[in-house]
């Protein structure tokens, strides 16, 4: 079971991991052993997780996910297939953890007097030193 939080816990069966030959370190033994691995998950047809989390997921990692609603990642860190299914499995923890808390709303505040009043004078500091640098109007 991943544990993601005290709400969200996601059961080891929903998740569909597939094994490759991996690119990275390892020497000769890289052309023998599967290590990569590709974690997919049916997010729409999830019932662990809650609408709230699952609009956010969809929202924020829509182009990890393919047209049938399966989210795809990959691990090829390690060397070995355990550490890279881990290494998947706390990668997704990481972003569901992201969208697991509703971002706040921001609620507009209004300017304080004081600031009105201390723009209101830099403004007016401001065009007099710009007048003092004025040539003195001539009268004729």
């Amino acid at each position: 079971m991943l544990r993601v939080n005290d709400r969200i816990s996601i059961p080891y069966t929903e998740f569909d991991f597939t094994f490759a030959r991996s690119g990275g370190p390892g020497g000769q033994n890289v052309n023998k052993v599967n290590s990569k691995v590709t974690l997919r998950w049916d997010v729409t047809r999830s019932p662990t997780l809650p609408p709230g989390v699952f609009a956010r997921f969809r929202a924020k990692y829509h182009r990890r996910m393919t047209k049938e609603g399966d989210f795809v990642m990959t691990s090829q860190r390690y060397r070995d297939q355990g550490r890279n299914v881990a290494d998947c499995l706390e990668k997704l923890r990481e972003l569901l953890l992201e969208v697991a808390v509703a971002p706040r709303t921001r609620r507009p505040t209004r300017r304080t007097k004081g600031s009105v009043q201390r723009r209101l004078n830099d403004k007016k500091e401001q065009s007099a030193k710009k007048q003092s640098r004025r040539r003195p109007a001539t009268d004729d």
